[in-house]
């Protein structure tokens, strides 16, 4: 065979090889999906959701009631019936003042009556007569009279020995010093054996903490729609703090101030709350969350979902390639948003329940960018060093 035929058996033979390929090459790529780009995806889904105010105020826990207590009588501290700190309950006996000069002066005071009646009905019986006298033209009038002031001032005197028993009584009752409200005492700033000088001296301060008060401001604009959903129903409010331990403490919102402060524009409200595990404490500082409300049936995604973009905030929605059944796309959906819970956001419009939307990945992304959808699980180890 000459080197021309050589020629016409090989250009025909090399151009199969290349057909083969060509036709290889289309059926590849027409049978895989091109690689797009990685993404997390999630699907969007209705839930119920409270509407809080947001961010949570700072609160200050405060007694429902403080009582200093006072002695009301001077004298010295015979007794102390408690160990500070403790728990009391109201008219439980705290202090005893040394009872014996109180009861002397009721003595004193009971021994005036009985001698000043004596006087009196002597009175009573001299001016019986003085009449009779008087009526005989026996005595004068101005004797009469006398008689008569002497019967007044007797009388006054019984009185008066009746109101001084009366004071003796109560001083001595004052005597013991009884809690004036159930709570938990604190300090104690007198002794047995101490002197006290009444009125000035405190010697402690009881804190009723069951229930007990959160005390917060939220900004006014929240006022008209805590009135509105004040009506017929209480607000819950809970607190948080630092190290806590167990649930939340639950409370009621019980108080709205009855003027705005026009130095900070905020209005101040209470909460109460039964506070049985003494988790709160007067002067503690927490974190407040007032629910307003609930909304019911919201679309809800992740908030890393929402992008921010020069016209608003949008996602990206992932959906089939038209043009490729086993690729997939992502859309660029603007969308209008509402409140956000634990990492989690309300869509009010713009995306439907059970529309798959990305979580992860959308710097890399355009609208009709092809994507590969990935686990979470080959993301961390992707991500691992």
């Amino acid at each position: 065979m000459n080197n021309g035929m050589k020629k016409s058996i090989l250009i025909p033979a090399a151009a199969a090889v290349v057909v083969v390929m060509l036709a290889v090459g289309c059926s590849a790529k027409k049978n895989n999906p091109v690689s797009g780009a990685p993404v997390l995806v999630t699907q969007a889904f209705t839930t119920n959701l409270p509407v809080q105010i947001d961010p949570p105020p700072v609160g200050h826990v405060m007694p429902v009631s403080t009582a200093t207590v006072h002695s009301q009588i001077g004298g010295i501290i015979s007794e102390v019936h408690f160990k500070e700190g403790s728990e009391v309950k109201s008219n439980d006996l705290l202090f005893t003042i040394d009872p014996r000069p109180s009861q002397a002066a009721l003595d004193q005071a009971r021994a005036n009556l009985e001698r000043d009646t004596g006087q009196l009905e002597y009175q009573k019986a001299n001016f019986s007569r003085d009449q009779k006298l008087l009526a005989a033209k026996i005595i004068s009038q101005d004797q009469s009279d006398t008689d008569k002031a002497s019967l007044d001032a007797a009388t006054g005197t019984v009185a008066a020995d009746k109101a001084a028993i009366t004071n003796a009584l109560l001083n001595l009752e004052f005597c013991q010093i009884r809690s004036p409200i159930d709570g938990k005492t604190g300090s104690l700033l007198a002794f047995a054996g101490n002197v006290v000088k009444a009125p000035d001296d405190v010697l402690l301060t009881i804190n009723q903490i069951h229930p007990i008060y959160v005390q917060f401001a939220v900004p006014e604009q929240y006022l008209p729609e805590i009135k509105k959903q004040m009506h017929g129903k209480a607000l819950a409010v809970q607190a948080t703090f630092e190290n806590m331990d167990g649930p939340p403490p639950q409370g009621d919102l019980t108080f709205v101030d009855n003027a705005v402060d026009m130095t900070t524009g905020t209005i101040l409200l209470k909460a109460t709350f039964p506070n049985e595990d003494n988790s709160l404490w007067p002067g503690q500082f927490v974190n407040v969350t007032l629910t307003l409300s609930e909304l019911t049936n919201a679309v809800v995604v992740p908030s890393q979902v929402v992008q921010v973009g020069q016209n608003g905030q949008f996602l990206y929605v992932v959906k089939s390639d038209p043009t490729n059944a086993a690729s997939q796309i992502v859309e660029m959906r603007p969308v209008e948003t509402g409140i956000s819970f634990n990492n989690e956001t309300v869509v009010t419009k713009g995306l439907q329940a059970g529309e798959t939307v990305v979580t992860d990945g959308q710097l890399r992304l355009a609208p009709g960018v092809k994507v590969t959808v990935k686990s979470s699980d080959s993301s961390s180890k992707t991500n691992a060093p």
